[in-house]
């Protein structure tokens, strides 16, 4: 059976496509089918993730009845199928957001998870890609603001009648000022099943345009979020060191195919 499960938080920027990439990444790693669609309309980032940002067809151009939805659909090397939003402004006009359902729908069936990237805010964007799935996955920062932010997205989901699996704290300093674990459950309702720590690799690997548990696995921002793929799967997590030589070939091979 599939799950589609939409990845969001409320407030920008706390690192739900990060998140969405580098997940869809880690399920695929365990032989799950996955892709990862972008339900960002207007702001979209998860190509940029990917290497898909100038994509020739995307979910524009299936909500505007222009592509056919396995024409718009990229295989990332480590095996993700991404479904790219097009970052051109122009591309907004005549987009119908509340047609993200259909997408879903047509996928189910042929994945064993649909990954929707959320949109920011409380938008129609939002409430689209909230009500598109069928289980919500929050993600917030350990500060006031992201965590307020979720908790409106949290009532949002409840009202729409959507299982919330749980947060995932991202972007952890280990700074006295930020907000527990045991904080953030209170706040929230709802368990918190992922710490991720702030990882410069992190941003190394947006820039390399590869997600962070395949450009650098042994990572603590990777390790965190494969330990969230077992999570979802009800699996133990086992840490398999990938071995440094491996790592650099595989590093190698990537700067290579920027030339």
């Amino acid at each position: 059976m599939t799950r589609v499960i939409c990845v969001i938080g409320g407030k920008g920027g706390v690192g739900k496509t990060t998140i969405t990439s580098n997940l869809a990444s880690a399920l695929a790693d365990f032989g799950q089918k996955v892709i990862a669609v972008d339900t960002n309309l207007t702001t979209p980032n998860l190509g940029l993730h990917f290497g898909v940002h100038l994509a020739p067809f995307t979910l524009h151009d299936i909500l505007k009845g222009k592509s056919k939805l396995k024409d718009s659909i990229y295989i990332h090397p480590n095996g993700v199928n991404v479904l790219p939003a097009s970052m051109s402004i122009d591309d907004l006009e005549g987009v119908d957001v509340s047609r993200l359902h259909e997408i879903t729908f047509s996928l189910k069936g042929k994945y064993d998870f649909i990954l929707l990237d959320g949109a920011a805010g409380l938008g129609r964007e939002a409430v689209s890609g909230i009500m598109a799935a069928d289980e919500i996955l929050i993600v917030t920062n350990p500060d006031l603001p992201s965590v307020a932010d979720a908790l409106k997205t949290i009532k949002l989901a409840e009202r729409l009648g959507k299982k919330i699996i749980g947060v995932v704290v991202n972007r952890i300093r280990g700074k006295d000022y930020e907000l527990t674990k045991e904080e953030v459950e209170e706040m929230t309702g709802y368990p918190v099943i992922a710490m991720i720590p702030e990882d410069k690799n992190v941003s190394k690997a947006i820039f390399s345009k590869t997600p962070v548990v395949n450009y650098s696995p042994n990572s603590p921002a990777a390790l965190e979020i494969k330990k969230l793929a077992c999570s979802l799967l009800g699996i133990p997590f086992v840490e398999r060191r990938v071995p440094r030589g491996f790592l650099l070939f595989e590093k190698l091979i990537r700067w290579a195919l920027r030339k």
